[in-house]
């Protein structure tokens, strides 16, 4: 698996294509990243990026369109923690700054990088000068009203919790970082995920425990710690069924 010590020697290029491809959160053909960046993804850059399993392209039609993997966003979110390409100068190392303060500001707030990035339909939308026409307000109906305003289960929050660790770790039963599983689940309310870790705790088959050498917890782990009792628990292990 590709890690971000693992890409030290990304070009300049295929660093710019990660970090924009990561902030624009949405598949952009190449058409896009010119206009929004100034460069395209093509040759052996695009070749690497797809290789490395870090970016998925589209050539069944031109202009070819791109997209980050999970395995792109995760090498994404922690690019800051390698070093800079030499050839990159000035104004890549001054780009690895901002990635780095912008790392530690969103585990300041508790954000993570997937729900700060999200498109949303207002932003996703394309601009058009032609004049806007409201539209006749919808009929709103108590049925639909109720299904718009229906939360998610603690039972189905639990779903994706074990989904999440079965995609996440290695084997059943082995630990794995709850700082992981909330980047798996980053669209799910995070009072409603630590209500269902909460209520997980008293299942046979899983353990929520807090790591003991805290001084090897990152500001990311601390961030995603879940309050059990009177204590930060950090990693969660769940056992064959």
């Amino acid at each position: 698996m590709t890690s971000p010590a693992d890409v030290p020697h990304l070009t300049p290029n295929q660093i710019n294509a990660l970090v924009v491809l990561m902030v624009e959160a949405r598949r952009l053909t190449n058409v896009e990243l010119k206009e929004l960046a100034g460069f395209t993804l093509t040759g052996k850059d695009n070749t690497k990026l797809v290789d490395l399993g870090l970016v998925d392209t589209d050539r069944t039609h031109r202009p070819f369109a791109h997209e980050l993997t999970e395995q792109g966003w995760r090498v994404a979110r922690q690019l800051h923690t390698a070093a800079p390409p030499k050839q990159g100068g000035s104004t890549t190392r001054s780009l690895f700054v901002v990635l780095s303060n912008l790392h530690r500001s969103l585990d300041r707030l508790r954000v993570s990088h997937g729900d700060f990035f999200k498109q949303t339909e207002a932003t996703a939308a394309p601009a058009t000068s032609e004049p806007r026409q409201e539209a006749p307000a919808p009929t709103v109906t108590a049925t639909t009203t109720a299904a718009a305003a229906a939360p998610v289960s603690a039972a189905e929050v639990e779903a994706l919790v074990r989904s999440a660790y079965r995609d996440l770790a290695t084997a059943p039963g082995a630990w794995v970082g709850l700082a992981d599983v909330r980047d798996r689940l980053t669209d799910t309310d995070r009072a409603a995920l630590d209500a269902a870790l909460r209520a997980m705790v008293g299942r046979e088959d899983v353990r929520i425990i807090p790591v003991a050498n805290t001084k090897s917890l990152t500001a990311r782990d601390r961030a995603a710690a879940v309050r059990i009792g009177n204590e930060d628990n950090h990693a969660l292990a769940i056992g064959p069924a």
